[in-house]
């Protein structure tokens, strides 16, 4: 390509150097020439006058557009002074006498380069270089749409001067100028007429002058027909009242003038015989050559003709006989294979007979088959077997019914068979395998699925018998009076034992049964593998029939999910019967215990398990079954503790009781974690109504401990009723774990449980209601503090509880309320003690003596809530207490001392209330209710800071 490249731009600069010779050989002077002597855009185009020149640019370089014309007379063929524009005849006349002839200046057409070409519109607006611009619809489309970039040379390719192509030029010269006199000589012999006699003329200017009209140059000229004759003889028959004279001086011209036309033609047919004689001379000369290589041609095509003709006779005919008799003998064997085919197929009713008496039903429907295509592909149209596809169509249509009857009753004979007590049912167990494999088979081979859902029914039914049977043998052991329905389902007045031995006896039969139709499903579900062409034959343990796969992929996949779904339903309906059993309306009128509802569990987890192992998939009825059960366990279970622990805390004194041995046993179990063993306690040990301190007096019948150490560190005195409530706390504990599935039923009632005690509790004590229901005079610090301890001990046990039972919903919400609670009973302790110090404290004046009798009661009332709480409460606790005490304490001084206007000045009354404060300090550390760090003398200087 760039070699073409190349050659093409040294040809275009050759052209251009020849161009600018031409111009220059015309003289020094012929840049100032008229420009119509010389075309700009045709090569070697001289021109002796201005009507050439025109007549040039009117065939050359002007086109013609319906009736207007198009000057083309300029670089790239547009005119820059009439561009595109068409005009009228004299309009481009003027144009061409005005720019083109009467032009005085000329100057060489711009020379044209590979660097010229201008883009196309699409190019320029797509250009992603160029980005949007603010002219685009202000330009006129054309070469100077885009600006012009100089690009420069590329450095690769060498200069190329006009001397190198100096040697060129002097080699051709002279073929050139020989080649210009030839061109003017045959352009002289073109111009110069010919007579008829071969005589240049000097007058055949007014013989061209006077064109042949384009009517007579027509391959068929047609006078009878009107516009014809009209152009032919034009205003000949136009005045019909012209006088004879007339039309004879109009004839005799037309005839001339058609005389002068056909001189016209004459002449120039002599112009061109005299150019195309030697070419006629030449012809005339070859046809006797011609003719010669013509008779040459004939002979050799009758020699070809007859050799044809003797191969025809000698070996044609006969190889075309031996190839009929060939044909013949085809037919005749095609002939003896029909009848034997025809004879094959009148056996097939005897052999159908013989195949259905042997079970093989697939080779039975495959026979039918063939013959049936063999019937419509090979012998159709035998007048004789007319009748026979019809006959097998109603045989196909009886062993479709006989397999569909066949199963029916094998399906109703192995899902009936005796259950033997002790008996487990395997793969293995199913009778007559290879009767169902063969009756299976022929089944997919008419592709009747339908089998699938007649054997769940039937699996359905007969799981009904079983419990309708069962539920029979059971209420003839007793003397019951019933009246079953059709499926048994009526509520019975059975008692629990016999509801979990009726649950018994029909898990275990109904996991035989499932057992049975799973080996079923097996056999199936191996056959159609084997009917799909699957797997092999040895990987099956039932003996298949060997034919070959003629289930798709598709319809296989379809019974695969048919017969899983079947086992999965089966599964379903006997989860749904066993929970009519465990039904609200089967164990209303039954109390289930902890025991009972276990033994429950333990029956609904192993049949659930037999059905998961058959099916894979786990049934929900049964299960949910068992979680009402078990949900209207843990509500009466919950109301029991949560009636019996009102009951409690509506008798309790709020005294500090002794702890048997046998609570310290169950909160240290508690905080390790065990529940497992089961403690009953005689809460009549229990003294609800004892007093404080060793277990004096009120019916405590058992040595115990004064408080109970958790973690063998931490001592609490308690109630009687925080006692009971853990011992609840252990039995709820004790109770999820022997049965997780009331975990998460126990874990909610134990929050109720918890926030039942602390509201109530709250109500007693805080709210005085202890007084109206227990006969309390009036509600202690001391029964405060041991509310409180209460309180934090199940706060202490609350994380274990939850860690038990993984889950507790609103266990943030009932630790919250507990320490609300128990700071609430702080806040009445210190309000009491602090309302009494205030009241002191209003009445006080700083005057002797010393300690002041105010001072002197608000130490005894001090010394009493430390008599009251000390057992009680952790010393943290106390000290927290008399913290908050000591504060308004302070304050209250602060405000009677500003009342009083006494004043740090070490004046009289500023030593007695130094005297008060030191006698108040002494007293709590006499108690200790304040950390070491806080019983200073530090109150004599904080007091006086306001």
């Amino acid at each position: 390509m760039a070699a073409a490249t190349t050659t093409t731009a040294t040809k275009t600069t050759l052209d251009n150097e020849e161009r600018k010779q031409f111009v220059t050989s015309n003289g020094n002077n012929s840049i100032n020439a008229p420009s119509w002597q010389s075309c700009y855009y045709c090569t070697r185009e001289n021109f002796k006058n201005i009507g050439e020149f025109v007549t040039h640019l009117r065939n050359r370089h002007c086109t013609r557009e319906g009736g207007s014309f198009v000057c083309r007379y300029g670089f790239n063929g547009v005119c820059a002074s009439l561009p595109l524009d068409g005009v009228s005849d004299r309009d481009y006349d003027a144009h061409v006498a005005k720019y083109h002839v009467n032009q005085l200046t000329r100057e060489l057409p711009p020379e044209w380069g590979v660097y010229s070409a201008a883009q196309n519109l699409p190019a320029v607006l797509n250009d992603p270089q160029r980005g949007k611009q603010s002219n685009l619809f202000t330009k006129k489309w054309g070469e100077h749409f885009v600006e012009r970039v100089h690009t420069p040379g590329n450095p690769r390719l060498p200069d190329i001067t006009h001397a190198d192509f100096a040697v060129y030029l002097g080699s051709i010269g002279k073929r050139y100028r020989w080649h210009e006199r030839r061109q003017q000589q045959q352009l002289q012999q073109q111009q110069t007429p010919i007579t008829a006699t071969g005589n240049p003329t000097t007058t055949p200017e007014h013989l061209s002058a006077v064109p042949v009209p384009e009517i007579f140059l027509k391959s068929q000229l047609q006078l009878h027909h009107a516009a014809t004759f009209a152009q032919v003889f034009p205003s000949y028959m136009q005045s019909e009242a012209s006088s004879k004279l007339e039309r004879q001086q109009t004839g005799r011209q037309l005839q001339e003038q058609l005389s002068h036309y056909l001189d016209i033609v004459e002449v120039r047919i002599a112009q061109q015989v005299s150019q195309k004689s030697a070419a006629f001379f030449h012809a005339m000369t070859t046809q006797h050559a011609i003719l010669a290589e013509m008779q040459e041609a004939a002979e050799q095509v009758r020699q070809l003709r007859s050799a044809l003709a003797q191969l025809h006779g000698s070996a044609v005919v006969d190889s075309f006989r031996v190839m009929r008799f060939a044909q013949r003998r085809q037919h005749y064997v095609t002939t003896l294979d029909k009848l034997r085919l025809m004879a094959t197929v009148h056996k097939t009713q005897p052999m159908l007979q013989l195949l259905l008496g042997t079970q093989d039903y697939v080779a039975a429907l495959d026979l039918i088959s063939t013959t049936q295509e063999i019937l419509a592909a090979e012998l159709l149209g035998v007048h004789c077997f007319k009748h026979l596809p019809m006959q097998l169509g109603e045989m196909e249509k009886l062993i479709d019914k006989m397999l569909t009857t066949e199963f029916e009753r094998y399906a109703a004979t192995d899902l009936n068979r005796p259950l033997l007590d002790g008996q487990l049912e395997t793969d293995s167990v199913c009778a007559e395998e290879d009767k169902l494999v063969a009756i299976v088979m022929g089944l997919l081979r008419k592709q009747n699925f339908s089998f699938v859902q007649s054997y769940q029914q039937e699996a359905i039914a007969t799981i009904r018998a079983i419990i309708k049977q069962l539920l029979i043998e059971l209420l003839s052991r007793g003397d019951h009076e019933l009246c079953l329905t059709g499926a048994g389902e009526q509520s019975l007045e059975l008692t629990l034992t016999e509801w979990l031995a009726m649950l018994q006896r029909a898990s275990h039969a109904l996991g035989a049964v499932l057992e049975r139709i799973k080996a079923v499903v097996s056999i199936m579900q191996q056959t159609a593998d084997a009917a799909a062409g699957g797997s092999s034959p040895q990987e099956h343990t039932v003996n298949l029939i060997d034919s070959e796969a003629f289930l798709s992929a598709a319809h296989h996949e379809q019974l695969s999910a048919q017969l899983q779904q079947l086992l999965q339903a089966v599964c379903h309906y006997c989860h749904e019967r066993c929970a009519n059993i465990v039904s609200p309306q089967s164990l209303e009128r039954c109390a289930a215990s902890e025991q009972e509802l276990l033994q429950l569990s333990q029956i609904v987890e192993e049949f659930s398990e037999t059905t998961l192992s058959i099916c894979n998939a786990s049934s929900v009825p049964l299960q949910l079954a068992l979680k009402v059960q078990a949900s209207r366990y843990a509500q009466r279970f919950h109301a029991e503790h949560k009636q019996k622990l009102a009951l409690l805390l509506d008798q309790e004194r709020w005294r500090q009781v002794d702890i048997p041995q046998e609570f310290q046993r169950i909160i240290d179990r508690m905080t390790a974690g065990d529940y497992a063993k089961q403690a009953p306690l005689d809460t009549n040990h229990l003294s609800l109504n004892g007093n404080g301190g060793g277990g004096g007096g009120g019916g405590v019948g058992v040595i115990g401990n004064p408080v109970l150490l958790v973690e063998g560190k931490q001592p609490f005195v308690l109630v009687s009723v925080a006692l009971l409530l853990i011992q609840m706390l252990y039995e709820y504990g004790g109770s999820a774990q022997r049965l997780p599935l009331l975990a998460s039923y126990h874990a909610r009632n134990v929050v109720d449980l918890l926030r039942c005690f602390n509201s109530r509790s709250c109500q007693l004590i805080i709210g005085a209601g202890a007084m109206r229901v227990a006969g309390l005079k009036t509600i202690t610090s001391t029964n405060l503090a041991l509310v409180s301890r209460a309180l934090q001990l199940v706060l202490y046990l609350l994380p274990r509880l939850r860690e038990h039972f993984e889950s507790m919903s609103g266990y943030e919400a009932i630790e919250r309320d507990y320490q609300g609670h128990i700071k609430e009973i702080e806040h009445k302790i210190h309000g009491i003690v602090s309302e009494r110090v205030t009241a002191q404290l209003e009445a006080w004046d700083a005057r002797p003596p010393i300690p002041s009798q105010t001072f002197r009661h608000i130490s005894r009332h001090l010394v009493k809530l430390h008599e009251a709480i000390a057992g009680v409460l952790p010393e943290m606790q106390i000290h927290e207490i008399y913290g908050v005490v000591h504060r308004n304490f302070k304050d209250k001084l602060r405000e009677q001392l500003l009342k009083l206007n006494i004043y740090n000045n070490g004046g009289p009354q500023h030593g007695v209330v130094t005297s008060e404060l030191t006698f108040y300090m002494e007293t709590l550390r006499t108690l200790k209710a304040l950390p070491p760090s806080q019983l200073d003398n530090g109150i004599l200087e904080h007091i006086w800071l306001y």
